[in-house]
């Protein structure tokens, strides 16, 4: 299914990864915000929601990343240059992504920066919506959201048109050891 997933998400122009630890998942994040140069800037900080993937790793490896926001605030999202957020699955057949976005700060982080890094349980890729749709409860969510690639538009003059209405890159990391938080 994986293969699948990422095949289909690349085609939308989703970047895609995997790792098998949180420990390798987390160099390769910090490597990336380093390659980005976020500092403590507008326009070149991170945000990045709580979720079951900062509990799993040491936070003081985050502790000297300067412009790296744990707190999320909609002011500190719309700033940001890179949001990164958790998702609870992931639907193999179209290359999609799916949160229970009830908190706020999942939704500020994955909407307005300019990339969003989305880390995904390997264990929550399904192979498709009916299958998801058994899985989901969605009396038990206030806001479900599905990511499908970076944000695109072709209803300027039908020209497709990538990042108006979201972020421009999308980079997608598959972590095996990561548990699930459905």
């Amino acid at each position: 299914m994986y293969d699948q997933f990422k095949t289909r998400a690349e085609g939308v122009s989703a970047e895609v990864h995997r790792f098998p630890t949180q420990a390798t998942a987390l160099d390769f994040i910090l490597g990336f915000l380093r390659d980005e140069g976020v500092a403590d800037a507008p326009q070149r900080r991170a945000v990045w929601a709580d979720c079951p993937f900062l509990a799993g790793i040491d936070r003081q490896q985050l502790e000297g990343i300067k412009g790296l926001h744990l707190q999320v605030s909609r002011e500190q999202a719309a700033e940001a240059h890179i949001g990164i957020s958790q998702m609870d699955w992931a639907l193999a057949d179209t290359g999609t992504l799916a949160q229970d976005a009830s908190a706020i700060d999942k939704r500020l982080v994955s909407t307005l920066p300019f990339i969003h890094i989305a880390l995904v349980p390997t264990t929550g890729l399904t192979p498709d919506m009916p299958t998801w749709l058994t899985q989901v409860q969605p009396k038990d969510s206030a806001y479900l959201s599905l990511i499908t690639g970076p944000s695109r538009t072709a209803d300027i003059e039908r020209v497709l048109t990538i990042g108006v209405h979201g972020p421009e890159r999308l980079i997608i990391i598959f972590v095996d050891e990561l548990g699930g938080t459905h």
